[in-house]
This record gives structure tokens, sequence and C-alpha cells, in this order.
């Protein structure tokens, strides 16, 4: 999808909600398209500033929030409670682990693990429309130079 019909489409979602596309708004969903990487709130507030959009940081929640709800942008917690988002339209599904060190994530997909949920879901009457899989652990890098904590702790 290109930029251009992603602005169109983003736009006639706001005005489902009655809002209107805005300078920012526009500037948001486009620094947000052109990010391959996943980013916090604060990150994309910094970018829009530098843009000189005049998006205020509730400016940019909002319209991040908007943009997950249109299905432009998916959200995750990086398991330190930050938000961090990525742009999904036009790429896979994919599933996440994240070094719980140096918050390094790393993206992958397992046919196997997508066969097990719709097994499983299908086991228990269950109709499966979407998942977010994270894992949480220690990549190589920190496992080596030590950083890795003993077990295998489990936060809720």
């Amino acid at each position: 999808m290109t930029p251009e019909r992603a602005l169109e489409q983003f736009e006639v979602f706001l005005r489902t909600k009655g809002l209107r596309m805005t300078a920012p708004r526009r500037g948001i969903l486009l620094a947000a398209w052109s990010s391959h990487d996943h980013f916090s709130a604060d990150q994309m507030f910094e970018q829009v500033t530098a843009m000189k959009l005049g998006a205020s940081r509730a400016t940019v929640y909002r319209t991040l929030s908007l943009l997950v709800e249109s299905g432009f942008l998916s959200s995750m917690n990086n398991g330190k409670g930050t938000m961090l988002y990525e742009h999904i339209l036009g790429h896979e599904h994919h599933d996440h682990m994240i070094c719980r060190a140096c918050g390094d994530i790393h993206e992958f997909h397992s046919e196997d693990i997508e066969r097990l949920q719709e097994e499983y879901a299908a086991k228990v009457g269950f109709t499966l429309v979407d998942h977010t899989l994270r894992l949480e652990g220690y990549c190589a890098s920190c496992t080596k130079a030590g950083l890795a904590t003993s077990g295998s702790q489990t936060e809720s």
C-alpha cells in the first residue's frame, strides 16, 4: 500500500469517527509509515516535533491510538511498561521475542506455533480472530555478557 492510499483510508476512518484529517495526523501517519522499526509514542513525538508539525504530545498519543484502532498500526507492551508501535499494513503476521536486558526485539514467524494455536482454539470451540505472541527473555549477546538472570520467572 502506498502512503497516499494509507492517507486516504485513514481519512475515511477518521470521518466515520466524526474527525478530520489534520496536518499533525497526516504527519504522524507518514512518519509511522516510513519507520520499519518499533517505536514508542515519545519517539514519535520527538520525530514530529523535529518535523515542526505543531503536534502536542496528547495529539501524538491520540493519533497513535486511532491508527491502532483503524488497523494501520499494532501495539505491544515492551515488558517494561512502554507501548511500542509498528505499521502492519502490507506486512506478514509475526511474533516477537524481547530481550529484558537490552530491549532488542527479534521478529519471527513459526508455522508450527500458528498451527498449534489454531488447533487448540478449535479443540475448545474458540473462534480465533487475531493474536499477539510476545516472548520475553535474554538475547544471545546479553546471555553471553552474563546479563541473563537465572530461573524462568514469569511476570504477570
